[in-house]
C-alpha cells in the first residue's frame, strides 16, 4: 500500500509540473541543480553571458538555504520565526525577481523541494512578503500575488510527506 501511495504522490508531482510553462520549468531544474547542488549549472544552463551572471547571482542568493533547512521553525513557537522567514523572503524575492516563477504554485513547487516538507506552512507567507515588495514590478506584483488561492492561504494543516519527484535536466537527443 505505502508504494501505491508513493507512485500516486509522483505521478500527482510530474502533472503539477508539467502544467507549469517551459520558462518555469526551465527555472525550476535549474535551481534544483544550484539550490541542492546537483549539477554544474554554468556548464548546463548558461547559454549566454545575461544567464551566466543571473546564475552566478543565484548561486549567491542561495548561500542561505542550507541555513534555512536547518532553522524551520516550529509551527506554534515564536522564537526563531524573525530570523528564518527575514532570510525566506530574501530568498524568494530573488526567484520572483527573475521573473521566470509565475505564481504560487510554481514557487511552492520549487521551495517544497529546495528546503524539504518542513517549509510548506511558511511558504505562502515568505511568498506575499517577497511578492509584495517595491523590487517586484507593480503589475508583476499584483499577479503573484493573485495567484496564491484563498485555499493555501488559510490552511489548517500541511502535509508532512516528503517531495518524491524532482525534475532534472534531459538533453534533447535523450528526450
Amino acid at each position: 500500500m505505502a508504494t501505491t501511495s508513493t507512485a500516486s504522490l509522483t505521478i500527482a508531482e510530474m502533472r503539477e509540473f508539467a502544467n507549469f510553462d517551459a520558462a518555469e520549468q526551465r527555472y525550476i531544474r535549474r535551481s534544483l541543480d544550484i539550490g541542492l547542488g546537483r549539477q554544474d549549472a554554468f556548464k548546463l544552463w548558461a547559454r549566454d553571458a545575461a544567464e551566466n551572471a543571473a546564475i552566478r547571482s543565484q548561486y549567491v542568493a542561495y548561500q542561505e538555504l542550507k541555513t534555512l533547512r536547518e532553522s524551520i521553525p516550529t509551527a506554534t513557537g515564536f522564537d526563531a520565526i524573525e530570523g528564518f522567514i527575514g532570510k525566506l523572503t530574501r530568498v524568494a524575492a530573488f526567484d520572483l525577481a527573475q521573473e521566470r516563477l509565475g505564481c504560487f504554485s510554481s514557487f511552492r513547487f520549487l521551495y517544497e523541494r529546495l528546503l524539504g516538507a518542513d517549509a510548506r506552512p511558511w511558504l505562502p507567507s515568505a511568498f506575499c512578503a517577497a511578492a509584495a515588495l517595491p523590487q517586484i514590478r507593480p503589475e508583476r506584483r499584483k499577479m503573484l500575488l493573485q495567484s496564491l488561492s484563498e485555499a493555501a492561504a488559510t490552511a489548517p494543516g500541511w502535509s508532512d510527506a516528503r517531495p518524491s519527484f524532482f525534475p532534472e535536466f534531459i538533453e534533447k537527443e535523450a528526450a
